[in-house]
């Protein structure tokens, strides 16, 4: 029996322009009657999440940035942050590349430093919660769980060729588009997903879950039921094999719906 339904929301369970389908709240409703709990699962900031989720956030759980943070409705159940020397050794590292632009993620606030487009517009409107600040002081201040980098020209084609390299005890993977995420070497959805899983004493074979890029791989392979939407990245898409209709075709929604009447996608 399914207990547990984790989903990512960018290419996944939002459409290609970045909404929540028609009938997500009604579906993620029907599941909570049924004893299925939902799972936000994305690299979006907790605040963001809870806010798009807000008529249904007390009936689910949120796995934010990537894995750093996860909340049972407004309650953080788990928390995890970059060292201040790492955040420090990863600006230097980002700011020796140009178009380039680091944003530097806490529980509560995003923090920027330039205001280069079309970055800013990205950070405005994925980040509710957000602010100008001075990254490195930032960094000493707060508690930073994640840097979100935003690459001009694509991280394929240059900061995931450098940026692995100047910070191999890091965590640095692609999230989609022209971003990619820095965290710590262990912080990621796979293990904010035992972390679920262990709380809540839910079995791998008891959690389905659905995302479409390489930081959705490790929370994908820690449940029994994993699938990609037909528009995930291809080498994820090779990796997982099994497949549910294009976020475009509401693929996700159509597959809680399904969930709800007791069947899998």
């Amino acid at each position: 029996m399914i207990k547990l339904v984790a989903s990512d929301l960018d290419g996944t369970l939002l459409d290609p322009a970045g909404n929540l389908p028609g009938g997500a709240f009604r579906a993620i409703g029907k599941l909570h009657e049924k004893g299925i709990l939902f799972c936000a699962a994305s690299g979006r900031q907790l605040v963001a999440l809870q806010q798009m989720f807000a008529p249904v956030a007390d009936k689910m759980l949120f796995l934010a940035e990537n894995g750093a943070l996860v909340a049972y409705g407004q309650r953080v159940l788990h928390s995890r942050a970059i060292p201040a020397e790492d955040t420090l050794r990863a600006l230097d590292a980002i700011g020796t590349l140009g178009g380039v632009h680091a944003l530097l993620c806490t529980p509560k606030c995003a923090y920027y430093a330039d205001e280069a487009q079309p970055f800013l517009y990205f950070v405005k409107a994925s980040y509710v919660s957000n602010q100008k600040a001075d990254l490195r002081k930032t960094a000493v201040r707060e508690r930073v769980c994640k840097i979100a980098v935003y690459d001009d020209d694509g991280p394929e084609k240059k900061t995931m060729t450098v940026l692995p390299h100047a910070l191999p005890d890091m965590r640095v993977t692609l999230s989609g588009g022209n971003w990619l995420d820095i965290s710590g070497r262990n912080t990621h959805k796979g293990r904010a997903m035992r972390f679920i899983q262990k709380a809540f004493g839910f079995a791998r074979e008891e959690c389905i879950a659905f995302g479409d890029h390489m930081n959705d791989y490790e929370m994908l392979i820690e449940c029994g039921h994993p699938y990609v939407p037909e528009n995930a990245y291809p080498p994820l898409k090779k990796l997982i094999g099994r497949t549910i209709p294009s976020n475009a075709e509401g693929g996700v929604v159509t597959a809680l719906e399904l969930l709800a009447e007791g069947k899998l996608p």
